[in-house]
């Protein structure tokens, strides 16, 4: 029997999935009994034949981002993450309330998030600069970047934030993380094509994740196709606690199933109406709240 290999989930190939061992990249199917792989996965495989293989188990996961599926499920969008970038610019318009979105899904998946002001190049926002410190308060780090300023320093620092740990950007269409991920992999299309030669698949469209080594050291996982990840899977109670500034407030409510919205003895709504936590994240709370699915 042929021996069980670790390797990394790199991409999905049409049926296929490109699994790294020691720096070569096999084609694998995977065993009809495993739930989905996901790209970031670590893997027991067996090779059946020079470039190809089976994955036969998925490993214990440190966390794992899923986006909304058909049918009410929820599917994997990239497993093992370290950190969550969320990426807004001043054109498309900010979103807020899908930052906040996202920073309340890394709260309850025990993921890193930071934020990525991009194109700065644009000039500047009232608006934006007015929500920042809340969230720098919150102890979200920040970085103000531009692809359009040569040897901008903001993406100096990003790459060491990177560096080390297993990334992937998140955000709204058209804010730039694909010129991002350009600028910090200059070598990126070589890599895809690797990946698709080896695999003998032809020419590989990204289409859904992909994971790629960077050269200062880290991984970025590189998901085009994923602008939302949901707030699938999570209920009220964890929607609360995915606002970092509600957390210590929590169990100071008057009742344990509190919904800190006109509760009696609400310390959450009470703590927004007296500034002590910023009243516009807590009403985007409650318009977050109103679009949940019903539980």
């Amino acid at each position: 029997m042929a021996e069980l290999l670790e390797g990394l989930v790199l991409s999905h190939l049409g049926q296929g999935i490109a699994v790294e061992t020691d720096g070569k990249i096999y084609l694998c199917q995977t065993r009809r009994r495993l739930d989905t792989v996901a790209v970031g996965d670590k893997v027991l495989w067996m090779q059946s034949a020079p470039d190809q293989g089976r994955i036969e188990e998925v490993l214990p996961r440190r966390s794992l981002l899923a986006r909304p599926s058909r049918n009410d499920k929820v599917r994997p969008v990239a497993a093992n993450i370290d950190t969550v970038f969320v990426v807004f610019a001043i054109e498309p318009c900010c979103d807020f309330l899908l930052i906040d979105q996202y920073l309340a899904v890394c709260e309850n998946h025990n993921i890193n998030a930071a934020l990525v002001f991009n194109k700065i190049d644009l000039g500047q926002s009232d608006t934006i600069e007015q929500e920042l410190p809340n969230y720098q308060k919150l102890g979200y780090p920040l970085y103000r970047v531009s692809t359009r300023i040569p040897g901008h320093e903001g993406l100096e620092e990003l790459k060491q934030a990177l560096k080390d740990q297993v990334s992937i950007f998140a955000g709204q269409s058209g804010v730039g993380k694909s010129s991002l991920t350009n600028t910090l992999i200059p070598d990126k299309e070589l890599k895809t094509n690797t990946i698709s030669a080896t695999t003998k698949h032809g020419r590989h469209t990204t289409t859904a994740a992909t994971l790629y080594h960077m050269d200062q050291g880290g991984d970025l996982i590189d998901s085009p196709g994923v602008a939302i990840f949901g707030l699938a899977g999570l209920n009220e109670q964890q929607l609360a606690y995915g606002y970092r500034e509600f957390q210590p407030l929590i169990d100071n409510c008057q009742f344990n199933d509190c919904r800190h919205v006109y509760d009696k003895g609400c310390a959450v709504r009470a703590a927004a109406e007296h500034g002590e936590i910023s009243m516009k994240r807590y009403q985007r709370f409650l318009k977050l709240r109103e679009k949940m699915p019903p539980a």
